[in-house]
């Protein structure tokens, strides 16, 4: 346990998208039953973890995840914790982008009519001012390349190298500090 402020990161639950590698960005569906039964699996896991705020993604997958692992209640809906909006490219997989598109890479080269990393990283960077604002601990629930942009913006490295992070799905994650509040670091990363 730190003393210091801390950000519990989940990722929602299995959809059928996300099973099929399919780019889920605003587009809002469901969550399977197994993600549903992962999802209520996270309260054990998280079980005495103790939070000043529940923070989640608009989406019905992370406000859903949140609710079956037990914190909805209270929980606050944040628009800058959607996930990465992918213009053109939602709903179609990484495979079939490349077939039309050589050589592309999400975080290098973001979607047509979507998002850019800068993009992602401008939304992570407001989370991580209201949470340094809060100057306590929060729980978030959000998507994976959102998180993955988040976690590299804590570091203070570019919203790119997001692209070094991964994150499955119901992995918890948490971000905090080591000797001081200058000094932020990944304390834990995609535990399942």
């Amino acid at each position: 346990m730190s003393a210091f402020p801390e950000i519990t990161l989940v990722r929602h639950g299995e959809t059928a998208w996300s099973l099929s590698g399919q780019h889920t960005g605003r587009t809002d569906i469901p969550l399977t039953a197994n993600g549903e039964a992962a999802a209520r699996a996270l309260a054990p896991r998280l079980a005495g973890l103790s939070v000043s705020a529940v923070w989640s993604s608009p989406s019905q997958r992370a406000r859903n995840t949140c609710a079956l692992s037990g914190f909805g209640k209270g929980v606050i809906i944040k628009p800058d914790l959607a996930e990465w909006d992918y213009g053109a490219y939602e709903g179609i997989t990484t495979k079939e982008i490349l077939s039309k598109r050589p050589g592309w890479r999400l975080f290098r080269d973001g979607c047509p009519d979507g998002e850019a990393a800068a993009d992602v990283g401008a939304r992570a960077d407001r989370i991580i001012a209201e949470h340094r604002q809060v100057n306590a601990p929060v729980l978030i629930f959000s998507s994976s390349h959102f998180l993955r942009v988040l976690g590299a913006r804590w570091l203070g490295l570019p919203p790119e190298d997001g692209s070094r992070f991964v994150l499955d799905t119901t992995s918890i994650s948490v971000l905090g500090y080591e000797h001081d509040l200058t000094e932020p670091v990944i304390r834990r990363w995609n535990q399942k």
